[in-house]
């Protein structure tokens, strides 16, 4: 990361003062009793039960400096780890955030992650916002969040009450983050092949529907709430591709679920990753919620089908089966 001269960076300020200029531009979390400043955050629990989950990206195998932007990389953070909320049923209320970066990153650099994760809070969870949260350094960088959620009295939407009869569906696009993924590989690079910001932004133009799904995400947040109500037996958030997630589904409840290739579309969306769809599945008869939409049905037996017969192709994202090592 190529910083200005003269550009205070992480280590010309040191900890305290990045901290002073990041926190005014960090949302306040609405149940957030004591929010940052203290050893650790006081967060209210009006339903005395509270979701909670956790995500790393690092630098190389979850994203690139030469392709995402600052703000990309708040949002994205943000985004990856509501839907994990969303996908239980519950409302997100509150993260925390670490970010370890090199210590020659500019200051202006966090502020605008910062500004990230305020505007995805503000677009996507209104209400939630940053209770608190570390700064480290090492040479690659890394952003850790833990986010809370408030089920609000409703009982968890588990991975494990798929029935057959079931139905299957789902809420948010399905592989058009892969799509963004490949174009940036293939196009993303500069002439000796190393990963491009101004190809990228060429490609921003170009293909923006593909590479805002890819870096900057908008999943279906609110639907995880729809579902709940409408009375999903089985929900979970689609990041590491459709047919890796649709057998956890199966896995966990103990049945086969059986897609419909065509209420599916391209294989690009049953093999690609990280597009923070909503999966649910729901008793025959139920009007589907918000933006779901039917793409299969529960059958006994185990594992996935597509079309009645057995899909066996890998596809999605493996972290420790796809990462080659390269940062890039």
């Amino acid at each position: 990361m190529t910083v200005p001269a003269g550009e205070e960076t992480l280590a010309s300020l040191g900890e305290s003062a990045v901290l002073r200029r990041i926190f005014p531009r960090l949302p306040d979390a609405a149940l957030a009793l004591i929010g940052p400043g203290d050893d650790a955050a006081v967060l209210a629990a009006p339903d005395a039960r509270y979701v909670v989950t956790t995500d790393t990206m690092v630098h190389g195998p979850d994203f690139r400096l030469a392709w995402s932007t600052a703000h990309d990389l708040g949002w994205k953070a943000a985004a990856s780890n509501l839907a994990d909320v969303a996908a239980m049923g519950a409302v997100p209320t509150a993260l925390l955030v670490a970010v370890v970066a090199p210590e020659g990153t500019a200051v202006t650099f966090l502020e605008e992650l910062a500004d990230g994760l305020r505007d995805a809070c503000t677009a996507l969870a209104p209400g939630c916002g940053v209770a608190g949260g570390d700064l480290s350094v090492s040479d690659r960088m890394v952003i850790a969040v833990t986010a809370f959620g408030d089920l609000e009295g409703r009982a968890p939407v588990l991975r494990s009450g798929a029935r057959p009869g079931d139905v299957v569906a789902v809420s948010g696009d399905l592989g058009l983050a892969a799509e963004g993924l490949e174009l940036l590989f293939a196009h993303g690079v500069d002439a000796v092949g190393a990963p491009s910001a101004a190809r990228a932004a060429e490609l921003r133009e170009s293909h923006p529907a593909a590479l805002m799904a890819q870096l900057s995400p908008r999943p279906p947040l609110a639907d995880g709430v729809a579902a709940a109500l409408a009375g999903a037996t089985a929900m979970l958030d689609v990041s590491d591709g459709l047919a890796i997630d649709a057998r956890r589904i199966a896995d966990a409840s103990g049945v086969a679920l059986d897609l419909d290739s065509d209420a599916v579309g391209s294989p690009r969306a049953l093999t690609g990753g990280e597009d923070h769809a909503l999966l649910a599945a729901f008793p025959a008869g139920v009007a589907m919620p918000g933006g779901f939409r039917a793409i299969g049905i529960v059958r006994t037996g185990e594992g996935l089908l597509v079309d009645g017969r057995p899909y066996d192709h890998r596809g999605g994202w493996d972290p420790y089966a796809d990462w080659d090592g390269a940062a890039g």
